[in-house]
């Protein structure tokens, strides 16, 4: 279930109403992002069964303890008298003990991913005032959410980016899912996550294809402006050679599509086929990278930005008139 955000409440309510302790024994800078270490303080409660650590796991950290007991991994509610001992057998689990101790390992700080985050939520900002940013924490997840959002609360689940040749997910994942559990993905996925939440996607009857392309095409196309990725392929994940393939054959993609009638599909198996991840997709003969859809949409999206260059990011972020987008793009028209 992904869960939804709602940027109602600044940062400075959210100190006071919810318990969040930084844990910083310095001043943080305006605009800086600091990731709170919620995972360390899991691993010292389920290591030593400590009262302390229990305590300030429900007090100063009572919304990420909530999220993650209710909604996470669904074991029950805060308010269970029996809660604490629950969570606590849960994470002993052999293998659940080997993952936390390897996230220590793998993990020791999070400062490439402060400082990524803390460039795009400055340029999104700028771009976009009326932006709440977040309060970023890290937690142990136990392999269920990547990226957590609730409220003015971001969790970003460490154990789901611990690298695609990590041995535990040889046990749980496919190869072609484990690609997308690497370090680097934190920062992208969740400016993803994030703007998917603000700007959801308004589904109705007459909801096609190219909706959902041109949409999820937007997303990225932000995310790749904000962390300045060098092309669409890079921000979406996809190696050097997928992303030249998809360039060397992006009129032959978009041949086959509009050739087989796809453009305005509503079928949930066309939707699955192109925006879906994969190990690969059967197309011209060949195998295409997965989320080819959601690479052609930020094509069009980049195309269309560039016939349109006075428009903002937030402009572009509110417009969800793709169909118009689309004749306006002049997409593979030179």
């Amino acid at each position: 279930m992904k869960l939804r955000i709602s940027l109602l409440i600044i940062i400075s309510m959210l100190l006071a109403s919810c318990g969040i302790s930084t844990g910083k024994g310095t001043e943080q800078k305006e605009g800086e992002i600091s990731v709170l270490r919620y995972d360390k303080l899991l691993s010292e409660y389920v290591r030593s069964n400590s009262f302390s650590a229990m305590q300030k796991l429900t007090m100063d950290y009572r919304m990420p303890t909530k999220i993650l007991i209710e909604d996470v991994l669904a074991i029950g509610t805060v308010k269970d008298d029996t809660i604490s001992q629950r969570l606590q057998k849960f994470y002993s689990d052999t293998t659940l003990v080997r993952l936390m101790n390897d996230v220590e390992t793998q993990f020791p700080n999070l400062d490439a991913v402060e400082e990524g985050l803390t460039k795009g939520f400055r340029k999104l900002k700028k771009e976009v005032p009326d932006t709440e940013v977040p309060l970023v924490y890290s937690q142990i997840s136990a392999f269920n959410e990547s990226i957590v959002l609730v409220d003015s609360l971001l969790g970003i689940s460490l154990d789901k980016y611990m690298g695609e040749d990590y041995p535990l997910y040889k046990r749980f994942y496919y190869d072609y899912q484990c690609r997308s559990m690497r370090p680097e993905r934190i920062v992208p996925d969740c400016f993803s996550f994030y703007l998917l939440s603000r700007y959801d996607m308004d589904y109705h009857e007459g909801t096609c294809l190219i909706d959902l392309m041109i949409h999820s095409g937007k997303i990225n196309y932000v995310v790749q402006n904000l962390l300045d990725y060098d092309n669409i392929g890079e921000a979406m994940g996809y190696s050097k050679e997928e992303n030249d393939w998809c360039r060397g054959n992006e009129k032959a993609i978009w041949d086959y599509i509009c050739s087989n009638d796809h453009l305005h599909a509503r079928d949930p198996m066309v939707f699955r086929y192109y925006m879906k991840p994969a190990p690969a997709v059967e197309m011209l003969g060949c195998q295409a990278p997965a989320l080819i859809g959601i690479w052609v949409g930020a094509r069009i999206v980049a195309s269309y930005m560039k016939k349109h260059k006075d428009m903002k990011l937030k402009d572009l972020l509110e417009f969800t008139d793709y169909h118009t987008m689309l004749s306006e793009s002049d997409y593979l028209a030179s």
